[in-house]
């Protein structure tokens, strides 16, 4: 199981380059050096950071480029669980697009499982197959997102929905 915070960039050492950042799992798990530095320089490139940038330090980096250098650090040591923990409320709404679709893709391409925590609720619909709400640190309501959506049972969830901006319809 890995995680992928909120705000990678707050959660990087300032001191150490994106290389060395997405290598250290691999170096405390004891890999070799040859195969730690392909398997880094191949993840960064499949999470959208060319290997001409692997010299930079965090505060070099966009949001949305720190947020994908997380997810790579968060899979380079092939976890079957990644708790993303709000993982694009920080970003931009383009952004966000941009770095859900590629989780999405990762979790096709990986076959990896997601707990995605969000209070998104468009995000949460995008992403999840089945959804838990949560009221008060109790889950009140959980399901398949299609019912959870459609059919909600809790006042929460209700509350919850409701709340939820609408598309603008056209006049």
């Amino acid at each position: 199981v890995q995680l992928i915070f909120q705000d990678s960039g707050s959660a990087f050492n300032p001191r150490m380059r994106i290389f060395d950042i997405v290598d250290e799992p691999l170096r405390i798990m004891g890999k070799r050096a040859a195969e730690r530095k392909d398997k880094v320089l191949s993840l960064l490139q499949s999470v959208g950071i060319d290997r001409n940038m692997v010299d930079r330090f965090p505060h070099e980096f966009s949001g949305g480029q720190r947020q994908r250098i997380g997810i790579a650090r968060a899979l380079v040591s092939d976890p079957k669980c990644v708790v993303c923990d709000e993982p694009v409320s920080a970003l931009d709404v383009s952004i966000q697009g941009q770095v859900v679709n590629l989780l999405m893709d990762l979790q096709r391409d990986l076959g990896l499982t997601y707990l995605f925590v969000s209070h998104d609720l468009r995000v949460v619909r995008y992403v999840s197959d089945r959804v838990a709400v949560m009221y008060l640190g109790v889950i009140v309501e959980i399901g398949p997102a299609k019912d959870i959506y459609e059919q909600p049972r809790h006042p929460y969830t209700k509350a919850l929905l409701a709340a939820m901006p609408r598309k603008r319809r056209e006049v």
